[in-house]
């Protein structure tokens, strides 16, 4: 049999030629990107933009007018997602876990190991507390688009669901007179949302499986170091990706509900040794992120500099404020949307408040040299060093030598069920625009998986100018629509726990007492 390298040595220099025209093509691109959706304001030194004060702001309003509902309905999400109050015969596709874990899916991934590690090299250690606090305030963002996306979703007579922001902000803003503008407002915010599918939630990860991959082969001497390899290795994960999204929704939950659980317990496990041997370290790590919070050692212009580059990754991270995850949470069986907003308050809390902690404890503790090399060198050039995932895995190494082949199976997982969560989203988004045809949907997808090949061939920072430039574009129009459907979501809260209380409330136009 031909072995993987040999072929890579065979045909090395025609993929190289097309890893470079890859690279020639998208580089005039990524720089009219990057200066487009970033326009930033001068506060206080530091270059704000003016997005990242837009999601802030949101989360904040929606904490307050939900009176910390983080807080007071944490225990009944619980009980949501452990089945308590499921209903078989209602409608929709997926039980409230399988949901929440398909969402999940989408959300923790590498934005929670090499976007941490952007971050800390960035904002030094205090930008972790910017991204915990943005976590726990964007649960109650979360719980807001949510709601909205399963009080509006459309369940078609095969059963299958349509549902987030396209729909919300079409039917619920013609339920209040403003008809013209969601229509407006839904055509974009699709538009939109398959760009940053194919590059967030698609590019970046197969980028940085590779940049994984190949640090464990090797590096520039192993075979993934070959001229040609980003190509091979990206088209390999496209075929991978392109058979798990065929098969909808159901296929897709059937898959993430078995490894997301499985990958978030062994990376918080393996997280929890280099903490556990480096116990003694815990507490200056915890005094270098509080203290670097609001007296910052990084490179981006002081504390509000270190403060937005938390928020800004943790946006990345969790996604709230973007309306994606509505998509996957409107598939749930329910007769009451409220109830799959409780849920989805439960993902910034495990992606940003848990995962992203644990990262950033690990590579403060373990690895406080490499990070602040890398630093240096963003400081020194102003780029983004090729591989933020490899910072985390140089961490785990230091205690575990054996970890980051392990950590390369999860970063390859995590990268897996994160891309085809965002081809389900993009696909829905396509297909709200073209129609519901079998060739509208395939070609999607297959529009997808080309572009993974692209993601895993082009720099880390040009993935991420595309990745960040649609995230915040998104978050700009869903927020504008969740602020006008906000008295809607009021009204659903308020008539749930009514119904909760055995009060007789309409629930879809028909009475029901608990």
């Amino acid at each position: 049999m031909t072995s993987v390298p040999r072929i890579l040595a065979a045909d090395g220099g025609t993929l190289s030629s097309i890893e470079n025209a890859i690279n020639s093509a998208f580089e005039p691109i990524t720089e009219a990107v990057s200066g487009v959706v970033f326009y930033s304001v001068n506060i206080a030194g530091a270059s704000v933009p003016l997005v990242v004060l837009w999601l802030l702001a949101a989360a904040l309003i929606f904490t307050a007018t939900f009176k910390f509902l983080q807080i007071r309905g944490a225990k009944h999400a619980v009980e949501l997602v452990s089945g308590k109050f499921d209903d078989p015969d209602a409608p929709g596709e997926v039980s409230h876990f399988r949901a929440l874990t398909a969402a999940v899916s989408g959300t923790v991934g590498l934005g929670n190991i090499a976007g941490v590690a952007v971050a800390v090299t960035l904002g030094g250690p205090g930008a972790t507390l910017w991204m915990i606090l943005a976590g726990f305030l964007g649960m109650a963002t979360k719980f807001v688009e949510c709601t909205l996306g399963v009080k509006y979703r459309d369940v078609h007579e095969d059963g299958t669901v349509s549902g987030g922001p396209m729909k919300y902000l079409t039917k619920g803003l013609a339920e209040r007179g403003m008809s013209r503008l969601g229509k407006i407002m839904a055509t974009v915010y699709a538009v939109i949302i398959i760009f940053f599918g194919i590059s967030g939630g698609n590019m970046f990860q197969a980028n940085q499986t590779y940049a994984q991959v190949r640090s464990v082969t090797g590096g520039d001497d192993g075979f993934l170091g070959s001229d040609g390899a980003k190509f091979a290795f990206g088209l390999v994960v496209a075929v991978v990706i392109g058979l798990v999204i065929i098969g909808g929704m159901k296929s897709i939950s059937a898959v993430t509900a078995k490894l997301v659980p499985s990958m978030a317990i062994i990376y918080i496990v393996a997280c929890a040794i280099v903490i556990g041997v480096n116990v003694e370290q815990v507490p200056g790590a915890f005094t270098a992120i509080f203290e670097g919070a609001f007296s910052p050692s990084g490179v981006t212009g002081g504390v509000l500099g270190v403060m937005i580059i938390g928020i800004q990754r943790a946006a990345f991270s969790n996604e709230a404020g973007l309306g994606s995850a509505s998509i996957a949470h409107s598939a749930v069986k329910t007769r009451h949307p409220v109830t799959e907003g409780f849920v989805a308050m439960l993902e910034p809390f495990i992606d940003t408040v848990v995962i992203c902690t644990a990262t950033a404890l690990t590579i403060v503790i373990a690895n406080t040299q490499t990070w602040q090399d890398q630093r240096a060198v963003v400081a020194e050039t102003g780029e983004l060093p090729a591989g933020g995932v490899t910072l985390t895995s140089d961490a785990f190494e230091t205690v575990l030598p054996w970890f980051p082949y392990i950590l390369t199976v999860a970063v390859a997982l995590f990268a897996l069920s994160t891309a085809i969560t965002w081809a389900y989203y993009g696909s829905q988004a396509w297909t709200s625009l073209f129609g519901r045809s079998a060739l509208a949907k395939h070609s999607f997808n297959v529009t997808f998986c080309l572009f993974t090949v692209v993601g895993t061939v082009l720099s880390l920072g040009s993935v991420l100018d595309f990745a960040d430039a649609a995230l915040f574009a998104l978050a700009f129009v869903n927020i504008i629509g969740l602020y006008l459907l906000l008295p809607v979501v009021r009204r659903e809260l308020r008539d749930y726990m009514a119904h909760r209380r055995g009060e007789t409330v309409a629930v879809d136009d028909v009475d029901v007492t608990r």
